[in-house]
């Protein structure tokens, strides 16, 4: 079973009287610990596809199984559930909010989470020592 796996997904916007494909019978399949690259030129639907595969937008005809789950459909609720839990998003431009430090942006999501306050902090804590930034901890973007 793949973690990601997509079928014939396309993804069209309508522009005025235009129809706009963004993505036509997509597919791909991406296993557990496999490192995938999506390249093209501008405008060919990377960022679509991406957005596809992060939840952050829905397809307009095909399938999404991200770890075994039918994802297409899911309701709004369950895929904020999996944004939250399941998939992890590196923005090009960060998307770190400039008023909080570093640990208090990587607390963020976890509140989100539901987490309590200490649980969180244990985490954070956690998380930025292990990328060795212990000593960024107070800093903000």
């Amino acid at each position: 079973m793949a973690l990601i796996e997509l079928k014939n997904i396309s993804k069209q916007y309508r522009m005025g009287e235009e129809t706009v494909y963004a993505l036509k019978n997509i597919s791909l399949a991406v296993e557990e610990g496999e490192f995938v690259s999506i390249v093209g030129r501008s405008g060919s639907g990377k960022s679509t596809m991406m957005n596809l595969i992060g939840c952050l937008d829905r397809p307009t005809a095909g399938q999404y199984r991200l770890n075994g789950k039918q994802i297409d459909g899911m309701k709004d609720k369950e895929l904020s559930r999996i944004r939250n839990r399941e998939i992890g998003f590196v923005f090009q431009g960060f998307h770190l909010v400039p008023d909080l430090t570093a640990l208090e942006n990587v607390e963020l999501p976890l509140a989100y989470r539901g987490w309590g306050p200490a649980r969180r902090r244990r985490a954070a804590l956690q998380a930025l020592a292990q990328l060795g930034l212990e000593q960024r901890l107070h800093h903000r973007p």
